[in-house]
């Protein structure tokens, strides 16, 4: 080794032998090398860093003290993450529980201890009501209105049941002396109210049989619907009049072949429209003038003759003096009750009945309820006596004449009528009829029988569509 010295520079100059010196510097590359490929190899991102020496920044000491904390961590977290193939995320979305400000004494460590619970004192307040009754006048009104209701209600039921026990009483002792039993006495019920049956709060029957030359007699009461608060204030408004009906059936041969009725204006256009056997033999309607009977009254009658014998002396005195009580009489041998629409069915003529009927008003305003049915006595008087004057009346040969022409021209009317529906329904009964003969046939196992209904059936289909033709018979000359 060789030392120059100078003036301002020291050289020293190493002499060694050219096989040492070439493998020193084998061994200081290869350590260089070494250590890169470790850096490399551990770091995944190294291809991605530049290794510029020129651009590289040099740092303070503490900065740099930083950045290699923070290169170990991340060399630690890559290290871990070869080895595990797990990957740790920092999850910040439960970091505000951390927070002391938002929660406070949360995680201090310390318990709560559960203290007393408070103790509820209710305090006793009055009840209270309002001064102005005017917040409850919709209640107010429906509590009137029912005590209102149920009162009318116990009233009305009790007067209209007193209507009727009255009249039953004034009545009873002329009813016995004209029938053998008064009332229904087979049911409880009416024995205890006197033979009166209760069909409903206003309405109440009575039957009467056991008497000569008729079957029996119904007497319907029918009074207003007292009972009823609605009816009470239409009533005000329309006045209406309690009713009396009494219907006796006639034996058939205890009357005669006549239809007659007297009713009052009102009544008399009511009948004329309904009544099937008014509209039918009588629908004309004559003054009552004529008959030396009230203007109010109109009469509707088959018969001349029949007409002035029901009309005698005793009727025409009762019906003047008592006009405003009777609402109609009607007696007819054809009576089938109220006329039935043109839609009806019936292929037959209905089955009549031989009626006397009566339909009286019981007048009960400004009277008191004794007096009112007092009063009644001569109408039910008169109809007993109807009652034997039509047993023993009897039509005079042109009369009777007269009425079998008028019931035969009806029957034909309503045959002529009814002919398309009587032809259509005896249609259906032989097709019915054939049907059933045709199933007989075929159920039995005799085809000799089977084919000679069905040549009978061919011959008969036949002369069917035959076209009709008219044989003139020409006498010879």
């Amino acid at each position: 080794m060789r030392k120059k010295t100078g003036k301002n520079s020291k050289v020293f100059i190493f002499e060694a032998k050219p096989a040492l010196f070439t493998a020193v510097l084998m061994l200081i590359i290869i350590q260089s090398s070494a250590v890169n490929y470790k850096d490399v190899s551990d770091n995944e991102f190294a291809e991605f860093e530049d290794f510029d020496v020129e651009e590289e920044v040099i740092y303070p000491e503490a900065d740099n003290v930083v950045s290699k904390e923070s290169s170990q961590k991340s060399s630690d977290a890559f290290e871990a993450d070869d080895q595990d193939d797990i990957v740790v995320e920092d999850d910040s979305d439960f970091e505000h529980f951390q927070d002391t400000e938002e929660f406070e004494g949360f995680g201090d460590g310390k318990e709560e201890k559960p203290g007393a619970e408070p103790k509820i004192i209710i305090t006793k307040v009055p009840m209270h009501f309002r001064a102005n009754w005017d917040s409850y006048w919709l209640e107010i009104l429906m509590i009137v209105g029912l005590i209102v209701y149920f009162l009318n209600f116990a009233t009305g039921k009790s007067k209209n049941t007193k209507l009727a026990n009255v009249w039953l009483q004034t009545h009873k002792s002329l009813l016995e002396e004209n029938f053998s039993l008064v009332g229904d006495d087979t049911n409880l019920e009416t024995r205890e109210n006197g033979g009166l049956t209760k069909e409903s709060e206003n309405v109440f029957t009575l039957w009467c049989s056991g008497r000569v030359c008729c079957e029996g007699m119904l007497v319907e009461l029918k009074f207003l619907k007292r009972q009823d608060l609605v009816a009470v204030l239409a009533n005000l408004m329309r006045p209406l009049m309690d009713q009396i009906y009494v219907r006796v059936i006639m034996n058939k041969e205890d009357m005669d072949s006549f239809i007659f009725c007297v009713a009052s204006k009102k009544a008399a256009l009511h009948l004329s429209k309904e009544m099937a056997d008014l509209s039918d033999y009588c629908p004309e309607r004559r003054p009552g003038e004529k008959y030396n009977l009230p203007s109010s009254f109109q009469v509707m009658s088959e018969i001349h003759e029949a007409t002035l014998a029901m009309l005698d002396s005793k009727v025409t005195a009762v019906l003047n003096k008592y006009a405003d009580m009777i609402e109609y009489i009607h007696f007819s041998d054809q009576y089938t009750g109220v006329k039935q629409g043109d839609d009806s069915q019936n292929l037959k003529l209905p089955e009549t009945q031989k009626v006397l009927l009566f339909g009286f008003n019981l007048p009960v305003k400004g009277v008191s309820v004794n007096e009112a049915v007092e009063r009644m006595k001569p109408l039910m008087t008169m109809v007993f006596y109807c009652i034997d004057k039509v047993k023993r009346y009897r039509l005079s040969k042109e009369g009777k004449s007269k009425a079998d022409k008028n019931r035969q021209r009806v029957e034909e009317l309503f045959l002529k009528s009814t002919h398309v529906a009587r032809a259509e329904a005896a249609a259906a009964r032989r097709e019915e009829r054939r049907r059933l003969e045709k199933e007989r046939v075929l159920a039995e196992s005799d085809p000799e029988k089977q084919r000679r209904w069905e040549e009978k059936e061919q011959k008969r289909q036949a002369k069917k569509r035959a076209p009709k033709m008219k044989q003139l018979k020409v006498k010879a000359l």
